[in-house]
């Protein structure tokens, strides 16, 4: 985490330099001497404030966990609260922002899960990220599921993000958001009861341009 007194002007530069200088070479090449050459800063500053560059790759991903979060709830705000279906692809949705699959975004995020199993400041970002999508998936499913249901369907579902996500970054072609979200919304249909996933349809109906919506707010994050 950057120590307080950071310049505010400061940080944004230097956890996009981050992410630029991750693309281009990866973090293990990804000197504090290239990051602070992007971001046009003397290292001395990073190793001040961050110590390191593992403090920096902190408190960059702090940032697109950040992005990703407000991403969700934007989708959230724009779905009906009684529609929980609708909500739960909206949590699905914001965790395939266009902003979480930019090149850069994604080679940062395979940066931070490699470095997570070794730091433990990181593993624990990594944690309250997990704990974050469960307790947003289990709030909607325990609506329409019993409590231990909900909480396997929600296990499922956030094991298919993380593995279409991976596997989608490992490709060339990259991550296909719209084949992501068909997927889990296909198994989201086997495990909901009918009359949710009719309640469902019956908002679609009502508000026809509901996914267009939230297809607007990705793009803007």
């Amino acid at each position: 985490m950057p120590k307080v007194g950071m310049p505010q002007i400061r940080k944004p530069q230097l956890i996009d330099a981050t992410m630029e200088a991750i693309n281009a070479v990866g973090l293990q090449k990804a000197s504090v001497a290239m990051i602070s050459g992007y971001a046009g800063v003397s290292p001395a500053i990073i190793n001040h404030y961050f110590g390191g560059k593992d403090g920096l790759l902190e408190a960059t991903m702090r940032s697109v966990l950040r992005q990703l979060s407000e991403g969700v709830k934007s989708r959230l705000a724009a779905t009906d609260p009684e529609d929980v279906v609708g909500r739960i692809k909206a949590i699905v949705g914001g965790n395939f922002d266009p902003h979480q699959l930019d090149s850069k975004v994604v080679k940062t995020w395979l940066a931070f899960w490699s470095r997570a199993m070794h730091e433990p400041s990181l593993y624990r970002l990594q944690r309250v990220n997990e704990k974050r999508l469960l307790s947003h998936l289990l709030l909607e499913l325990k609506r329409v599921l019993p409590a231990e249901q909900a909480l396997f369907v929600a296990q499922t579902i956030a094991a298919l993000i993380d593995g279409i996500w991976l596997r989608g970054a490992l490709t060339p072609s990259g991550i296909n958001s719209d084949l992501a979200q068909r997927i889990i919304g296909d198994y989201l249909e086997q495990q909901l009861p009918v009359a949710t996933l009719e309640q469902h349809r019956a908002f679609e109906y009502a508000s026809p341009t509901l996914e267009s919506v939230n297809k607007e707010i990705g793009t803007k994050h």
